[in-house]
C-alpha cells in the first residue's frame, strides 16, 4: 500500500467512527524492560563488533571515559545506551546494517 492510500484509509475510518459506524482499533503494545549489563558484557559486546573504545563510545553517543567506566564496572550505562547495547548483543551487524560508522 503506498502512502496516499494508507493515508486515504486512515481517514475513512476516521470519518466512520465519528459517524458512530464502526469500532476504533485497539493495539496493545508491550515494551521489553532495559536489560542491566556487567562490565564484561560490555567490553564483550564491544570487542564483538571490532571497535576501539573512542569509537564505540561515539556511536553510543556518549564519552570515552564513559565506555572506559563502563568496562571497568564503576558505572553503568543507563537508558538509550543500555536499548542500544542490548540491540547491538542481538545483533552485532546492525552498526553495518545502518550505515553508523563509515570508512574514510
Amino acid at each position: 500500500m503506498n502512502v496516499y492510500d494508507s493515508i486515504m484509509t486512515g481517514l475513512t475510518e476516521a470519518v466512520t467512527y465519528e459517524q458512530g459506524k464502526g469500532k476504533a482499533k485497539h493495539v496493545s503494545l508491550t515494551v521489553k524492560p532495559l536489560p542491566e549489563f556487567e562490565a564484561s558484557e560490555i567490553r564483550e559486546i564491544r570487542v564483538r563488533t571490532g571497535f576501539t573504545q573512542a569509537i564505540f563510545a561515539a556511536i553510543l553517543g556518549v564519552s570515552p571515559k564513559t565506555v572506559e567506566a563502563w568496562e571497568a564496572g564503576t558505572n553503568h550505562p543507563a537508558g538509550s545506551a543500555k536499548r542500544m547495547l542490548s540491540l547491538m548483543r542481538s545483533d552485532p551487524e546492525l552498526i553495518e546494517k545502518y550505515h553508523l560508522v563509515t570508512e574514510n
